[in-house]
């Protein structure tokens, strides 16, 4: 079973090794196109929206804690 995992974990890795060598073609599209930028502020729009809604989450529970 041991070397069954093992053997399973290394050729992942040996995997995972190889796909690094290359380099992403649609990155260096996109980049030269400009629309990496838009890719960009889409993930941090998503992310800012995210943050504010834990933060007012976490507003509205500390309101309904006091309250209790």
């Amino acid at each position: 079973m041991r070397k069954a995992a093992l053997s399973f974990i290394l050729l992942f890795i040996a995997a995972f090794a190889q796909a690094q060598e290359t380099q992403p073609e649609m990155a260096d599209a996109m980049r030269s196109n400009g629309k990496i930028y838009v890719v960009v502020l889409v993930l941090a729009t998503i992310f800012a929206g995210i943050v504010a809604y834990l933060v007012r989450l976490d507003r509205k529970i500390t309101k309904i804690e006091k309250n209790s």
